[in-house]
């Protein structure tokens, strides 16, 4: 399969296309997003230069899946997939900050501390902890929504001191990060996996606070295998994880991290290949579901038509 990175559509009542690092988002009548997830992949807020097969389904059809499985928790701006690569749903008025919550030191999190550092966004860090260990209890460890170039750490006084976020709305968007994540952390648990760290994307429609983006992907999410879990961290061997960490370890690998002058590697077939693997393996893992591959021959027409066929039953 070709993979898809760049749609150029034009719906019924389309009024603006906004072109993120992944996704593309139709807006429809100032009322309804229409979410194309393309198999892009970024990693250091750069995008790279080759697609990733089927990235773009697995995507959408996990964060689907986990939209349906958190809308108890608090509402989310889903409405229905039209496509394998697609969802559509509420326009809302985004806030500027993710909210990503840790439970154990791994990745950003590891890295800020092997380098000294035992505060993260405003959240003090134990001392003598190891790398993938579990905190004690999980962290809040915000950052800012970029809209070009890289987010920031931020913490929650710098967030209610900037005026980003009032602190009555802060404190409801810390209540639903954590009730999501142990939400995730039990569906993840019963499928044999760890949710290691994730972020959630919220926004205000009608004055109601939902639940906005993506949700428990390998592209906003980290997962570790439980088997071997204590064993690893006790040799003090890399955890077994499926997320787009090794990605990141494959660039800075090759020199990589996104700094200013660094050239982006060049990706192979065969690393395309094990990084469109990764995806679908963990698909399969998170959901119990075996991965059905949508049909390619016309992927970009396929879309095309799904979508105008949903927009005409409901506009």
């Amino acid at each position: 399969m070709k993979a898809i990175v760049k749609t150029n559509y034009s719906f019924p009542g389309q009024k603006s296309l906004y072109t993120g690092k992944v996704r593309d988002v139709y807006n429809i009548n100032d009322k309804l997003l229409v979410m194309v997830v393309t198999d892009r992949i970024s990693a250091f807020d750069v995008v790279l230069p080759e697609g990733i097969p089927y990235k773009g389904q697995v995507l959408n059809q996990i964060a689907s899946k986990f939209l349906d499985g958190t809308s108890d928790i608090v509402p989310n701006w889903k409405l229905a997939t039209p496509d394998p690569m697609v969802t559509a749903g509420h326009m809302a008025e985004p806030f500027m900050v993710e909210m990503v919550i840790r439970g154990y030191l791994t990745g950003h999190a590891w890295r800020e501390y092997k380098a000294g550092k035992r505060t993260l966004c405003g959240v003090a860090l134990p001392e003598g902890m190891k790398e993938h260990q579990k905190f004690p209890e999980p962290i809040i460890t915000p950052t800012t929504k970029a809209t070009v170039g890289h987010d920031e750490d931020i913490s929650r006084d710098e967030i209610l001191g900037q005026g980003l976020v009032s602190e009555a709305d802060y404190r409801k968007l810390e209540e639903y990060t954590y009730a999501l994540f142990e939400r995730g952390t039990e569906m993840a648990a019963d499928k044999g996996l760890i949710l290691v760290d994730t972020k959630y994307e919220f926004g205000r429609k009608d004055d109601e606070i939902i639940l906005i983006d993506e949700i428990h992907t390998p592209d906003s999410s980290r997962y570790f295998y439980s088997e071997g879990y204590e064993r690893r961290l006790a040799l003090g061997e890399q955890q077994k994880q499926l997320s787009k960490e090794f990605v990141r370890e494959w660039l800075i690998s090759k020199g990589f991290q996104g700094k200013e002058g660094q050239q982006v590697p060049e990706m192979s077939k065969d690393i395309v290949n094990q990084i469109s693997g990764r995806y679908i393996e963990l698909y399969e893992k998170i959901t119990g579901d075996t991965f059905v591959r949508a049909d390619s021959t016309n992927v970009l027409s396929r879309v095309e038509n799904n979508v105008k066929d949903f927009l005409g039953d409901i506009l």
